[in-house]
């Protein structure tokens, strides 16, 4: 049996001489820990440090730790090792050859250059956050292309019953949230367009407010937390369980099984459930104009039809299917992003939701400045 390890002081003059002796190994872990720990907290710190190895009789990586550990506890140079066999030479050259912790040894910079720094990084993450986008985006389209070539290969039931999922049974909350931003909006305009004597002027506000923007875009932002993170999710436990390997290795294609039936379901449901959350937020408006405005529902209904035109319906159906493919190339390219563990998967699932909000209001800025260009 290995001798039990010891770690003795020694006098010498200026410097603090320890000597190992024994076996450093896993083996005896409880008593290295306590050795190595007694011997920092007892040593004085910042002086030179000599350590003799000339008696240890085993040691591994656990040992060669803890040798490490008293070097690095001083400064560069302060810390000597002799007597360390040669059998375990490269074993330790090789702990002692390894990165120290960055955290304790990174250099000390000041404000500007730590913001610099942190500019950078977020602009090379940027950079990879837009090629992943743009190589799931790619995938989706060589899938809809094959699918197009071979429409026997579309999966019709998965696609139905994403639409079931992310369409009908989003109906009622998505109803409810447009109906309320309407009677909002309303009762807000009212409330200081009364002071002009400018009344009449908020059925306009609502009217083009509702169908050029705020409708889609509510319904867009509710569809990337509700539907987006269902996507990153579930595509991320499957990542975790190794299920999307499987399909790799029956030669399916992941994105052709589960990633275009989720895609094309959700370009149908965005622009159904705009138009439904549309008209259930100009109720909502025609309501409090009822209620708190004290205009007659026949007058609201045809100071709207003189206010809005078409062209503000179909400014705001246009938007809807290119912001739900925003939505799932996003979520999608975050789900198989997850790594293995479920630390990782929260993490992918906030970055999901909160790309595709940005990414969804992005959007509609461009599609304002497209339609103001073209007058539309």
């Amino acid at each position: 049996m290995a001798a039990a390890p010891t770690l003795v002081a020694r006098p010498a003059a200026g410097r603090l001489e320890l000597a190992a002796a024994g076996a450093w190994t896993v083996a005896h872990a409880r008593d290295l820990d306590g050795l190595v720990e007694e011997t920092v907290q007892s040593a004085p710190a910042g002086g030179p440090l000599h350590i003799d190895m000339t008696s240890v009789t085993a040691l591994d990586t656990y040992g060669a730790w803890l040798i490490e550990r008293l070097v690095r506890a001083r400064p560069a140079g302060a810390a000597t090792i002799s007597g360390l066999p040669e059998r375990y030479r490269a074993l330790y050259d090789k702990i002692h050859g390894t990165e120290q912790d960055s955290a304790a040894h990174a250099p000390r910079t000041g404000p500007i250059s730590a913001a610099i720094a942190h500019l950078g990084k977020a602009t090379i993450q940027f950079g990879h956050d837009l090629a992943d986008f743009a190589a799931m985006l790619g995938a989706i389209v060589t899938s809809l292309g094959r699918v197009l070539a071979r429409p026997a290969s579309f999966r019709l039931t998965p696609t139905m019953h994403h639409l079931d999922r992310v369409g009908w049974q989003a109906v009622p909350i998505m109803l409810l949230i447009t109906f309320l931003i309407g009677c909002i909006i309303a009762q807000q305009g009212f409330f200081h367009f009364r002071k002009f004597g400018a009344d009449a002027y908020v059925v306009d506000m609502v009217g083009i407010l509702i169908l050029r923007e705020i409708g889609v875009l509510i319904i867009a932002i509710m569809m990337a937390g509700r539907s987006g993170s269902a996507y990153t999710a579930e595509l991320g436990s499957m990542k975790m369980r190794e299920e999307i390997d499987a399909l790799r290795t029956m030669g399916r294609d992941p994105v052709d099984v589960l990633i275009l039936p989720r895609i094309i379901a959700l370009v149908i449901a965005l622009p159904i459930l705009t138009f439904l959350g549309s008209l259930a937020a100009l109720y909502g408006g025609g309501l409090v104009a009822w209620a708190y405005g004290g205009m007659s529902p026949a007058i609201y209904i045809e100071r709207l039809r003189e206010a809005v035109s078409l062209t503000h319906f179909e400014v705001g159906m246009i938007k809807a299917p290119f912001m739900a493919l925003v939505i799932g190339v996003v979520a999608c390219a975050q789900g198989l992003a997850v790594k293995g563990s479920a630390e990782s998967l929260g993490r992918e699932t906030t970055r999901s939701v909160v790309k595709s909000i940005f990414l969804v209001i992005v959007l509609d800025g461009l599609f304002a400045m497209f339609f103001a260009a073209i007058d539309m």
